[in-house]
């Protein structure tokens, strides 16, 4: 299980299987890491040197790939010949993307160097302008930006969007991202398959679907200390700061949990500690497809952290946030034994929310002491709400 990763959407990989589909003449199954790909027949052979694209990405539009023009360039999870063959991201050639294979080798990033981004714009914040950018951008468009239009643009998804690009990262050097805080992006299975090699029991725990969210707290001068609540890329740094939504979400979890006052405990409670980080997912109306049956918004913490023990494991997490009353995610397994296949493990992922009954998004597996996870998300639950 990884300990730090940095994600890449596209990377080269070597291809270690190729299986033939049912009644398919021109098309088969190719396998790079725990991936699954339907490419031409004959395009790859085993050991080949190949370019993946991941899921949730957003290709250019450039020539090379225009075949994804009517999918708006973004590469989702597909399923083919009626439901039989899922196909997860893109795999390509390197001559077809105006690479030569002589120059490349396994694991190489390529995301910048192709133009890939993350088809969620809120996810961008790695290739979006710089803050002295978005403060330019806002003060040229402060007087087009009234009210009114405001209103005009937030019933619209693009007009959020185009808000959010525009006003949600708007940073300063006094409040900027806490430098402590390490931003959300658990590895999925399918990327580092060789963790099955371990049997060693492991948590299991509910992937909930929703946007995820970060209080800290760093201990400051005379006892004023500073506290922060982000998105997964942003600092608020008011109660109605424009986001990605409607409503100012992050802050209204943050109040409706008493964040302040709970880091506040924390620090005091863990005297040797610099600072105290929780993070987890707001989840509910409004924020994904998936609105777990409820007409609000709720919060479940995955993450307890501090400057001088790291990571708390799952259950010490649970126990001490369940003092202060801060729900956290659902444990599924607390002592699970991890299969021997990545499609074994994605099969797992596959069930039913312990929130509300209905399908969940998949699992997260963390190590005893919470040091290394990974993520495995369910094909059908994919299929079904973001296909």
């Amino acid at each position: 299980m990884s300990e730090e990763y940095v994600r890449e959407l596209a990377h080269v990989e070597k291809v270690v299987d190729i299986q033939p589909i049912a009644g398919a003449d021109r098309v088969e199954l190719a396998t790079v890491l725990g991936w699954h790909c339907m490419v031409a027949k004959n395009q790859f052979k085993v050991g080949d040197l190949a370019i993946y694209i991941e899921i949730d990405s957003k290709c250019p539009p450039t020539e090379a790939f225009k075949f994804l023009e009517s999918k708006h360039y973004v590469v989702k999870t597909q399923k083919y010949f009626k439901g039989t063959v899922i196909s997860q991201g893109l795999l390509m050639h390197p001559s077809d993307l105006g690479l030569k294979v002589e120059d490349l080798h396994e694991g190489q990033g390529l995301t910048e160097q192709l133009g890939i981004t993350y088809y969620v714009p809120e996810d961008n914040k790695r290739k979006a302008p710089s803050s002295d950018q978005y403060k330019v951008m806002a003060q040229r468009n402060q007087k087009l930006f009234s009210k009114r239009p405001i209103r005009w643009l937030m019933r619209r998804e693009w007009g959020k969007k185009l808000l959010f690009l525009i006003f949600g990262h708007k940073g300063d050097k006094k409040r900027g991202w806490p430098e402590w805080v390490v931003k959300t992006d658990e590895i999925r299975i399918q990327n580092c398959p060789w963790v099955l090699e371990d049997k060693t029991p492991c948590i299991i725990t509910e992937k909930v679907d929703g946007t995820s969210s970060t209080w800290s707290m760093k201990r400051g001068k005379r006892g004023k200390n500073d506290f922060y609540v982000c998105s997964r890329n942003v600092v608020m740094r008011t109660e109605d700061q424009t986001t990605y939504y409607e409503t100012p979400v992050y802050q209204e979890i943050a109040n409706k949990y008493n964040a302040k006052q709970v880091l506040t405990y924390l620090l005091d409670q863990f005297p040797k500690a610099e600072w105290v980080t929780i993070q987890g997912e707001i989840y509910g109306a409004g924020i994904q497809k998936r609105d777990y049956s409820i007409k609000d918004h709720d919060f479940a913490a995955f993450n307890l952290i501090t400057s001088d023990h790291g990571r708390f494991g799952t259950l010490e997490m649970e126990r001490i946030l369940k003092e202060y009353g801060i729900p956290c995610v659902p444990i599924v397994n607390a002592s699970f034994v991890l299969p021997d296949t990545v499609d074994e493990m994605i099969e797992y992922a596959t069930g039913t929310s312990m929130i509300d009954g209905l399908p969940r998004e998949g699992v997260v597996c963390r190590s005893m002491d919470g040091s290394k996870s990974f993520k495995a998300v369910s094909n059908e639950y994919l299929l079904k709400y973001h296909g």
